[in-house]
């Protein structure tokens, strides 16, 4: 079990120990231990099917765990899973906002929920409208928003009350680039502000550019929680170059490696060739060597290793895994 524990004087936002969670046969959540300190933008990075809605239904009072103790803003939820609900606010995988209502009176009902005055609620609600960039819908029905709308209409509704923690399930699944990209402008914003948010993702990309701690949850397990930073320090210095070729050549890997044992070489696709070392490549041997074996060098570039890259050796998911599923839901990090 990986974990990383908080400083002493550091006060943890999120406090989870040993939490389990089975569906019948099936075992979705299991011995999960994880804390996260105040003011952190924590990613859970996995997978569909990993456990991660799981988690934060549990997280947040939608689901009773089979084990384990949960402890949020300091205060034990695990007999009482609704104890901190006046200190987080929640935006789920799909959103739960009532589509025969207006954008604005969607905002001052979930404000009403938490006992915000009317005076309030109403400025509060077209403080969010105006910061969501929906201040030209707030008398359109939430029904007729597009996804993107109805997605960032969701954020602003999970944040009426200005909660101390923010709970986000796949905020940018589904929706188009523009969106997408405003979403995550507007979720560094509340992290700079103080705003503790746990995030669960299937997007590494999104996770890279936005969190601050990266958990890599499989099958219900955590199996790496790291810094971004710390998880990226062994790639940095690796050097890799892809090549991509025409023709088919037989077990041209295996031949790669005996004429050049000081790289490694992986074949990620039919037609490309990836190379790399712990020192910067010579590209022109290789190169050579491939069309002496008949090969049709179509082109040779050095890429950069991301933590794509890192999710795939940790994890030993491919990452064509992660790129189905993002087709799947149809949407762009």
């Amino acid at each position: 079990m990986s974990r990383i524990l908080l400083n002493d004087d550091t006060t943890g936002a999120i406090i989870v120990e040993g939490l389990a969670k089975r569906f019948g046969e099936v075992q979705a959540v299991s011995d999960l231990s994880f804390e996260v300190p105040e003011g952190e933008l924590f990613g859970f990075l996995g997978p569909n099917g990993a456990g991660k809605t799981t988690t934060i239904n549990m997280l947040t009072g939608l689901a009773r765990p089979d084990a384990g103790s949960i402890r949020i803003a300091g205060i034990d939820c695990t007999g009482n899973p609704k104890a901190a609900q006046h200190r987080i606010g929640v935006v789920p995988d799909e959103s739960n906002l009532y589509p025969e209502l207006t954008g604005f009176d969607n905002l001052c009902f979930c404000a009403a929920l938490y006992g915000i005055r009317k005076k309030e609620r109403e400025s509060r609600a077209r403080e969010l409208l105006e910061t969501f960039g929906l201040a030209e819908a707030a008398k359109r029905k939430f029904g007729g928003y597009s996804k993107g709308m109805k997605r960032k209409l969701t954020i602003a509704a999970g944040i009426i009350h200005k909660p101390e923690i923010l709970f986000l399930d796949e905020p940018t699944t589904g929706i188009d680039v523009a969106s997408a990209r405003q979403l995550r402008q507007l979720l560094s914003d509340l992290h700079r502000a103080g705003t503790t948010i746990f995030l669960t993702t299937h997007y590494i990309e999104e996770a890279e550019r936005l969190c601050d701690r990266i958990a890599f949850v499989v099958s219900g397990h955590v199996v790496r929680i790291d810094t971004v930073e710390h998880l990226v320090q062994p790639i940095q210095e690796k050097h890799v170059v892809q090549i991509a070729y025409a023709n088919s050549l037989n077990n041209i890997q295996g031949r790669l490696s005996e004429s050049f044992p000081f790289l490694h070489f992986t074949i990620p696709e039919h037609g490309l060739i990836r190379v790399e070392a712990d020192e910067p490549v010579r590209v022109g041997p290789i190169v050579r060597y491939l069309e002496d074996q008949g090969a049709e060098v179509k082109e040779a570039r050095r890429i950069r290793l991301s933590l794509e890259d890192i999710f795939v050796q940790i994890t030993g998911i491919e990452a064509d895994a992660m790129k189905k599923e993002k087709e799947k839901a149809g949407g762009h990090p």
